[in-house]
C-alpha cells in the first residue's frame, strides 16, 4: 500500500472536476484506488507516501482506436481521402509485418511511442499477421501497458498481400486469445477491418467467434460518405452501415468499439444506444483526411457510449490530450454548423471521455474513485504555470500548450512504468 501527493484532478461525471489541491490517492497493493483525501486518514499515517510536490496528478489517457502498423506512416499523404489514402499508403505498409523483424522494430517504437504521450491502455489494430499480432502484445506486457490487440480480417477489395481467408482470420485470432491469456493486462479483440474489406462468409465467422468466445469487437463505421454508398452496395439487405454489422453479430452482441461515426443518422445512433455500442471520436484523424465531424453532443444526450482515439497514421499523433483539443475545437464548429442548437463540449466533458468514458471499455479504469485501477500521470507544468493559475486552468493550458516534456511519470494498475525498450 502506498499514497501519493499532488494536485489531484479527475472527472467521476462528465459535467465537473474532482480537484483536491494537495491531497493524497492511496493505492493498494493491487494497484487500485483505496480513496482520495485532502488529508492522510490517521489509519494510514505509517504507509509510504510519495510528495510529488505542486504537480499535477491525474488518470492517464486511454486510446480506443489506433493503427500500431501504420506507425511508419505518421505525417504522411494527409493530403488524400481515405479510400484513396488506404490503398495508396497503408495497405503497401501493412503488408510489410509479415517481416517479424520488421515487425519488432515498427511495434517497440509505436509501444514507446504511446507511453511517451501518457497513454497506458489502448484498442489497437495489428495486421492479418498472427505472429506480428502476438508480437505487439508481448510489447505491451513487457512494458507493463494494457490493451486490446486484434488481428485484422480483411478478404476482399484486399490487396492479394494483404488479404487472408476466413478460416485464417479465425485461427490467427484464436491464436491470439490463447497467446494473452496469461497476459495480465493484454487481450484480443475481434477485428473486422470494415464491411467494404470483410465478405458475408469473413462477417458470419467472427461474428459467431465473438459470440462464441464473448470477444469484445473493433471496426469502422460511418467515416466517409463514400465509403457509406459502398456499403449499401455491398450489403443492400441492410437497412444502414450499422445493421450490416448487427446482422453478422458484430454491433453490441459483445462489447464493441466503432470508430469514427461521421455520418450516424437517427436509425444508426438508435442502433448503438440499444446495443451499447462506443463511438470512438478520432478528431484528428477525421480532420487529416477530410472526412468529417462526428455528432457527439448528439451521442452524448442520446445515451450513446464515447471514447477518444488518435487513429494513428490517419491520426497523426499519438497524444490524447492533442485529441481533446481537436474534440473541443470540432464540436464548436459542428456547434456553429447546426446553427447553436445543440451545445458545444466542456473541458470536463472531453477529459471524462479520454479517462473514464474510454477507460470503462477495459474495466474500473480512468478515474481515482474507490475501486479503479491506478492508471495516472504526473505533470510538472512548472514552465507553463508561470501565474499561479487555478488548478483546472494549468490543465487546460497543458492541453493546449504541453507535451510529454511535462510527464514526470507514468502508472499503469499502480506500477510506475518506465520507458519501453526501442
Amino acid at each position: 500500500m502506498r499514497a501519493y501527493r499532488a494536485n489531484i484532478l479527475f472527472t467521476p461525471t462528465p459535467q465537473r472536476f474532482e480537484i483536491i489541491e494537495h491531497g493524497f490517492v492511496v493505492v493498494g497493493n493491487d494497484g487500485n484506488v483505496i480513496g482520495t483525501y485532502a488529508s492522510l486518514p490517521s489509519e494510514y499515517k505509517t504507509i509510504d507516501v510519495v510528495d510529488f510536490g505542486n504537480q499535477l496528478l491525474m488518470p492517464a489517457m486511454n486510446d480506443l482506436h489506433v493503427h500500431a502498423p501504420q506507425y511508419r506512416n505518421l505525417g504522411i499523404a494527409m493530403d488524400m481521402e481515405l479510400l484513396p489514402w488506404l490503398n495508396t499508403y497503408t495497405f503497401p505498409e501493412e503488408a510489410k509485418y509479415k517481416d517479424i523483424k520488421y515487425a519488432e522494430r515498427m511495434y517497440r517504437r509505436f509501444v514507446h511511442d504511446l507511453w511517451k504521450l501518457g497513454t497506458m491502455r489502448a484498442a489497437i489494430f495489428a495486421t492479418i499477421h498472427p505472429e506480428a499480432s502476438c508480437l505487439l502484445a508481448d510489447l505491451l506486457r513487457e512494458a507493463g501497458m494494457g490493451g486490446m490487440v486484434g488481428l485484422v480480417g480483411m478478404d476482399r477489395n484486399s490487396p492479394n498481400n494483404l488479404s487472408n481467408s476466413v478460416q485464417e482470420a479465425v485461427d490467427g485470432t484464436l491464436r491470439l486469445v490463447e497467446h494473452t491469456a496469461s497476459l495480465p493486462l493484454v487481450s484480443a479483440i475481434v477485428t473486422p477491418r470494415f464491411v467494404p474489406s470483410c465478405t458475408p462468409e469473413m462477417l458470419t465467422a467472427l461474428g459467431k467467434l465473438a459470440n462464441g468466445y464473448r470477444l469484445p469487437v473493433q471496426s469502422h463505421l460511418s467515416e466517409n460518405q463514400s465509403e457509406i454508398e459502398w456499403v449499401k452496395e455491398l450489403e443492400p439487405k441492410s437497412t444502414c452501415y450499422g445493421d450490416a454489422y448487427r446482422r453478422y453479430g458484430l454491433f453490441g452482441q459483445t462489447p464493441t468499439l466503432m470508430a469514427h461515426c461521421c455520418y450516424t443518422a437517427d436509425e444508426e445512433l438508435e442502433l448503438m444506444r440499444q446495443n451499447h455500442v462506443f463511438a470512438v471520436h478520432c478528431p484528428t484523424s477525421n480532420c487529416n483526411l477530410g472526412s468529417g465531424i462526428a455528432p457527439i453532443r448528439r451521442f452524448m444526450n442520446a445515451g450513446v457510449p464515447v471514447a477518444l482515439g488518435s487513429d494513428v497514421s490517419a491520426g497523426s499523433g499519438f497524444s490524447i490530450f492533442r485529441v481533446i483539443h481537436y474534440t473541443l475545437q470540432m464540436s464548436k464548429m459542428k456547434w456553429v454548423a447546426g446553427g447553436h442548437k445543440e451545445a458545444f463540449l466542456s473541458l470536463s466533458e472531453a477529459f471524462w471521455l479520454a479517462t473514464k468514458s474510454g477507460g470503462s471499455f477495459f474495466g474500473k479504469v480512468g478515474s481515482f474513485e474507490s475501486g479503479y485501477a491506478f492508471d495516472a500521470l504526473v505533470v510538472d507544468d512548472s514552465d507553463l504555470n508561470f501565474d499561479n493559475y487555478p488548478i483546472q486552468h494549468r490543465l487546460e493550458r497543458y492541453i493546449y500548450l504541453g507535451d510529454d516534456r511535462q510527464l514526470t511519470h507514468r502508472f499503469c494498475q499502480g506500477k510506475e512504468i518506465s520507458a519501453p525498450r526501442i
